[in-house]
């Protein structure tokens, strides 16, 4: 049964108007939940792993705003693009950009496919040697090379990125109705 029928023989052919209790009764009553997760490897010049970090993340009023506007195909791109930057600023839900962008990559994104499971999106994006070189501090995902609506940002630890090292990260976004 769709909603519009349900909707109508609850409601409308009785006159009424839905209470509390018929709305947690509902078929069709839910909410979505996203909840993301940084991982980050920091690799030598030997290849050899240095550091590792894994780190909840907000998601961005953009951010649940960019998944309506998805759902609805009014037109903005996808999720295309990862920065890292300088600011240790924390992060917060009303974010548009880094506080002190240091270098953006393209991102490569896979959903169950990857054997990540049906609910989760992954952003894989990387840091070669001579790449965003710094004392990072923070991150984000994007949908455009520059500029653009900021998904999700994460503040951390200086990670102290040499010339001859390399970042990769894996940030995975899981939907959930139970908070993850």
């Amino acid at each position: 049964m769709s909603f519009v029928n349900w909707l109508a023989n609850r409601f409308f052919a009785r006159g009424s108007k839905p209470s509390t209790a018929d709305i947690e009764q509902s078929p069709f009553r839910g909410s979505i939940k996203m909840q993301g997760m940084f991982n980050a490897y920091l690799r030598g010049s030997d290849g050899e792993l240095k550091e590792e970090w894994h780190i909840p993340n907000i998601i961005t009023s953009g951010g649940e705003a960019h998944v309506a506007d998805q759902m609805s195909d009014q037109g903005q791109g996808a999720m295309s693009h990862m920065a890292v930057g300088t600011s240790g600023t924390g992060p917060a839900t009303g974010n548009t950009a880094l506080g002190g962008e240091l270098d953006r990559n393209a991102l490569t994104a896979t959903q169950d496919g990857g054997g990540i499971g049906k609910n989760k999106v992954r952003y894989e994006c990387n840091w070669a040697a001579g790449d965003g070189t710094g004392a990072i501090q923070e991150a984000g995902i994007f949908n455009a090379a520059t500029a653009g609506t900021m998904f999700a940002r994460v503040c951390f630890s200086v990670i102290n990125k040499g010339a001859a090292d390399t970042l990769d990260v894996d940030w995975d976004v899981t939907f959930s109705d139970d908070g993850v």
